[in-house]
């Protein structure tokens, strides 16, 4: 008996020894002072699992968190993206994010090809990463998820040679509101949750006082090796900030004065806990550091060289302080290739119309795929499509529709064209306003009604990124795909607020009180009526002594 107990505990101890060296996790943040008075922080925490997606179970996990991967295990997740942001990014203005995301929940995910009923899955993926993250995820179903062609790609390795999108779902909830309920729980995702390392600075009460946040998750499978003969599974958990330097007073910064704290000491599960900071002197925004840090190091965007301070997080507690020399505006040294706004149009409670309007800032003409998830209560016309480009009405390269039905399937609309250079391009479409039925209002019904963001994608034809991230095999820059000869950017519009007919749900109250209010004062006579029963009462006699004290007492009142 001894001996099988011997041997069993053999066993676990070299199973974990064996997942111990199959574990890494990093952590990075990127502090950047943007170019319109705004300071820019993104962590990414990255954790690379050494194991085979199809066959691992979940069952026993050392830094990867297991609630997660029993999710995975149990829908048959191939690829899982979720994001809960609060604000938008302006992109004419701060350039392009590291990771992008849409205002309110965007989830997306591919499945495996061996998945029965997507479905189903897609729900109950839905209902479960509701519970995982604190989110109203749980709203998401068929009647407000699409399946796009081409905006979405796999971004992980895949055996399959050509992409089915049938096994793609994408559900986007604009209104959904990002707050400390969700960012507690996805820091217990982290494997030193945020008692250690640089999640330690993720205080609640800075975090969402900021102009932009953003959390995010993205679980992909990737290659091990450059063979590509054995595969690993990513999970990248990410936060964006932008800070407004009228709400911190000045444009020195510190940690303290950012997040409330420094760093917590390093995470003792993290093979590397970095800090970069873009000190890139244009002579306009340089600045000095304290303290100074470990080593320099270089990145190029566009023929640009950018230069980066980087910090190697110690075991102790540390600050970083960054005083300005010159505190003057930041000028874009290099605008966005592409970016995009998105507007109604249209006036009354009867028509009205969305307009996607797309600016090619880049020298070379550029192919965009536009994709539009527009709900089930705004019924688009398809003969009202119009592209026009510089004032010249154009027609789309490709076509996807696919129409929506009431209380079952959103609208589905995916455009491809090809910009000209140095061009704006305006997508308009036509609308109805539709009668809801009352059970299908909410609370606030006078509040109106979300269109989610438009994505624009497009593979920008560049030698290096617009973000100029730190080239030296950090994971941030692995995850813009920087180092590629061309890498895919999607920009998200901004989401829009419609007002359907409404009817005037004060009316039921004002009935209700009033049919109560007669109710009320009609019970009262009636009830004494019909209940009370009239008999008559005898006269007593009135005594001499006391007919004499009452006469007696009159008189002296008078």
């Amino acid at each position: 008996m001894y001996t099988l107990m011997t041997w069993a505990y053999l066993l676990l101890f070299i199973k974990f020894v064996l997942a111990y060296n199959r574990d890494v996790f990093t952590e990075e943040l990127l502090i950047k002072p943007l170019y319109s008075e705004q300071l820019y922080a993104h962590f990414q925490f990255t954790t690379k699992w050494n194991t085979d997606p199809e066959t691992e179970t979940f069952n026993h996990t050392r830094i990867f968190p297991r609630a997660l991967g029993e999710i995975v295990k149990r829908y048959n997740i191939q690829e899982l993206h979720v994001s809960l942001t609060g604000g938008l990014w302006r992109y004419e203005n701060w350039g392009y994010p590291i990771v992008d995301a849409a205002p309110g929940a965007e989830v997306w995910a591919w499945f495996k090809s061996d998945t029965p009923d997507v479905d189903k899955n897609w729900k109950l993926l839905a209902n479960s990463l509701s519970g995982l993250l604190c989110a109203s995820l749980n709203f998401i179903d068929s009647s407000n998820s699409i399946s796009p062609e081409f905006t979405f790609q796999p971004r992980g390795a895949t055996d399959s040679p050509s992409i089915n999108n049938t096994y793609l779902r994408y559900a986007s909830l604009p209104r959904e509101v990002v707050c400390t309920e969700n960012l507690t729980p996805w820091k217990k995702l982290l494997p030193c949750d945020s008692k250690f390392g640089l999640a330690s600075l993720l205080n609640s009460g800075y975090i969402h006082n900021t102009r932009y946040h953003s959390i995010a998750l993205h679980l992909r499978p990737i290659c091990r090796d450059s063979t590509c003969q054995s595969l690993s599974l990513e999970l990248q958990q990410s936060v964006s900030l932008v800070y407004d330097y009228l709400l911190l007073g000045s444009k020195n910064w510190s940690l303290k004065k950012l997040f409330g704290q420094g760093v917590s000491k390093n995470c003792p599960l993290a093979s590397r806990s970095d800090i970069f900071v873009d000190t890139t002197s244009s002579g306009t925004h340089s600045f000095e550091l304290s303290p100074p840090p470990h080593e320099f190091v270089t990145s190029f965007r566009g023929g640009h060289e950018s230069t980066f301070a980087k910090y190697k997080v110690p075991n102790y507690f540390f600050f970083i302080s960054a005083n300005y020399k010159e505190p003057q505006s930041i000028a874009l040294l290099f605008p966005p290739p592409l970016h995009a706004n998105q507007y109604l149009t249209g006036y009354g409670q009867e028509r009205g119309g969305v307009v996607t309007k797309i600016f090619n800032n880049h020298w070379a003409h550029l192919d965009v795929v536009v994709l539009q998830n527009i709900p089930w209560y705004v019924p688009i016309y398809l003969h009202t499509l119009k592209v026009v480009t510089d004032g010249l009405e154009t027609n789309p390269v490709t076509l996807r529709y696919i129409p929506g039905r009431q209380r079952e399937r959103a609208y589905y609309l995916e455009i491809l064209l090809k910009l000209p250079p140095q061009s704006s391009t305006s997508i308009s479409i036509d609308f109805d306003y539709v009668f809801l039925k009352w059970q299908e209002y909410p609370p606030d019904a006078n509040h109106g009604f979300y269109i989610g963001s438009a994505i624009v994608s497009t593979n920008l034809p560049l030698a290096r990124n617009y973000t100029g991230l730190p080239q030296d095999g950090s994971t941030l820059a692995d995850s813009f795909n920087a180092s590629r000869s061309g890498y895919l950017v999607q920009v998200r519009t901004e989401t829009m607020v419609i007002t359907l007919p409404t009817p005037d749900f004060s009316m039921p109250y004002n009935v209700i009180c009033l049919a109560c209010t007669v109710v009320a004062l009609a019970f009262g006579p009636l009830h004494n009526i019909t209940t009370r029963r009239l008999a008559l009462k005898p006269k007593q006699k009135e005594k001499l002594p006391a007919k004499l004290k009452r006469i007696l007492t009159e008189f002296l009142k008078k």
